[in-house]
């Protein structure tokens, strides 16, 4: 199982897909060879990265319609409907074509959305289930995701122990730190992860009152580039109490390390 989802992420991730004639795929013969999954978006210049991205998924869903293809598309379209929605809000007063086909993107996007909703109903896809629950409030799809829990194609990917955890976060703490700390297990060497799993888990052990641990890793979404992040509170219950800050910088120091080499390993064990 876990080999039939690798085999379907790499293929469906090759920035080398090629076409009949073996030579690298662009966005100008896809439009040539099926002009309808490009005239139906917007024309002008706006959200052009995530049009091309819609495109190239389209022919690929289209050339090998497997739920992981389905599944990054899914994605594409929600990037760029975002992108395109906003975009259609601005009026142009001499151009309102510009303006018509931006409408047309976005309504294209929810009706090939709509339409990989449907295709996909009885998937066993896990971002798919996750997608189902969370934008079609699908228990029948969470529970099926819950099932693939400890499956290794599942502990594997950080995208969906993400999904996970935030599932979990509405009511296990301890079940959403296990699996924060495993997206960050899984991070890879010179990536630095989302700032979300930082914020989670410093709010979760804030709540908990186990202030060290919300100010270590509240140091360490600082010391990664994350300067917004909130540690006065943290810090003023730490010094009240007469703790010291000096180690817990060293601990936040180190601990930043080894998530960012991709040597992190959960103090749970």
């Amino acid at each position: 199982m876990a080999n039939k989802w690798m085999l379907a992420i790499v293929s469906a991730s090759l920035l080398t897909l090629l076409s009949g004639c073996e030579e690298p795929l662009t966005l100008a013969k896809v439009c040539e060879e099926t002009p309808g999954f490009c005239n139906d978006l917007n024309k002008d210049s706006h959200c052009k990265e995530e049009r091309a991205s819609v495109i190239i998924g389209r022919y690929v869903e289209y050339k090998d319609p497997t739920d992981e293809n389905k599944y990054q598309l899914l994605k594409q379209f929600e990037s760029y409907n975002s992108c395109v929605s906003l975009a259609a809000q601005i009026e142009h007063i001499k151009l309102k074509e510009k303006t018509t086909s931006r409408v047309e993107g976005h309504l294209t996007s929810l009706k090939e959305m709509n339409r990989i909703y449907q295709d996909t109903k009885q998937t066993s896809h896990p971002g798919l289930l996750y997608y189902h629950w969370s934008r079609n409030n699908s228990q029948y799809a969470m529970n099926k995701l819950l099932r693939q829990e400890d499956e290794p194609y599942v502990r594997q990917s950080q995208e969906i122990q993400m999904f996970l955890a935030t599932y979990y976060a509405k009511f296990d703490d301890d079940k959403t730190i296990d699996f924060l700390y495993r997206v960050l297990e899984l991070n890879q060497a010179g990536e630095t992860p989302d700032l979300e799993v930082y914020k989670a888990l410093v709010s979760i052990f804030y709540k908990q009152k186990k202030y060290k641990h919300a100010y270590t890793f509240a140091r360490i979404a600082q010391l990664s580039g994350f300067e917004e992040i909130d540690i006065i509170d943290i810090e003023h219950e730490l010094t009240s109490r007469g703790r010291s800050i000096g180690v817990l910088n060293q601990l936040a120091s180190k601990t930043r390390e080894e998530i960012e080499t991709g040597q992190f390993l959960s103090p749970r064990g």
